[in-house]
């Protein structure tokens, strides 16, 4: 095995294990920041693969921009910071095992859509040239959508944040003069 390689499965062990992190701690905050180091080694991955363009975005995007979006909707919504009685279920294992299935599933339909395909690798594969190319030539439609979906979600969660949006609330009885 090559540094790289090395490099590359240990970033690789990272991410893994910070996603799994991510899914089975129970304090709210503590998976946003698992969900920091999992996407910090993904960034990692790129520029072992050389794709510097696609790492910084993966950091500026994800881990700067998706995560700190995360942390001010468990803020705005008023979410539990600590441990949580309702992420305390009894359906652990019942979860265990649909995603194990679901994963099983995936990997499958992986391997078997892709047995055959073979890319060979080509000098500047992640440049900033190639990827702007492929971008707002071909993924120009899905990546507008995407943008829209994320500005709903921001929307979305602003107003479910605010007290004030929804129906009317009660109102404190009217004191009267002399009463404090």
């Amino acid at each position: 095995m090559t540094g790289h390689e090395i490099v590359f499965t240990l970033l690789g062990v990272v991410a893994v294990g910070s996603a799994v992190l991510v899914v089975t701690t129970r304090q709210l905050v503590h998976a946003a920041l698992w969900l920091v180091v999992s996407l910090g080694a993904l960034a990692g991955g790129y520029l072992v693969l050389t794709a510097e363009f696609v790492a910084w975005v993966q950091v500026l995007i994800y881990v700067g921009a998706v995560v700190v979006l995360l942390l001010f909707g468990i803020m705005l919504t008023r979410a539990p910071i600590g441990r949580a009685a309702d992420l305390d279920s009894g359906n652990r294992w019942v979860a265990l095992g649909v995603a194990l299935a679901t994963a099983g599933v995936l990997v499958s339909v992986v391997v078997i859509g892709f047995r055959d395909a073979y890319m060979p690798m080509r000098a500047g594969g992640g440049s900033a040239d190639a990827l702007g190319a492929a971008v707002f030539r071909t993924w120009v439609l899905p990546f507008e959508v995407l943008s829209v979906l994320l500005l709903a979600a921001l929307v979305g969660a602003i107003v479910l944040s605010r007290s004030d949006v929804g129906g009317p609330e009660e109102k404190e009885p009217t004191k009267k003069r002399g009463e404090r």
